[in-house]
């Protein structure tokens, strides 16, 4: 998704935990931040694909992680689907931090955002 987001014109700035991740996406235009709280850093969206609803909430609550480090009025797109109370709890988490949060979660797996359908 990320790299389809660089081939429109996006300037895209990311994170993972898995090293290989980081290279594909940095192979394919991507900028690596050091952490998920440096790639919330003066952006105008930030865009979660997490595994599961305590993956997401841990990204929400960590300490100098998304929430402390993004700007009033960053929109944050959730796009894992996840159990309804952890989106519910992201975006409880958003709103007094003064962000715009959704909840857009996809399907279809890798091979369908590689194609970019």
């Amino acid at each position: 998704m990320a790299a389809n987001l660089v081939k429109a014109g996006h300037q895209v700035l990311g994170f993972d935990t898995a090293q290989a991740s980081c290279s594909a996406a940095r192979d394919h235009g991507v900028t690596i931040a050091e952490s998920a709280g440096l790639a919330a850093l003066d952006v105008d969206a930030v865009v979660t694909m997490l595994p599961s609803g305590p993956i997401v909430r841990a990204a929400y609550e960590a300490s100098g992680g998304i929430l402390q480090n993004a700007s009033r009025g960053t929109l944050f797109v959730e796009c894992p689907t996840i159990d309804v109370e952890s989106a519910r709890c992201a975006h409880a988490l958003a709103e007094p931090a003064g962000l715009e949060s959704v909840d857009a979660p996809v399907s279809g797996g890798v091979g369908v955002a590689v194609a970019g359908s």
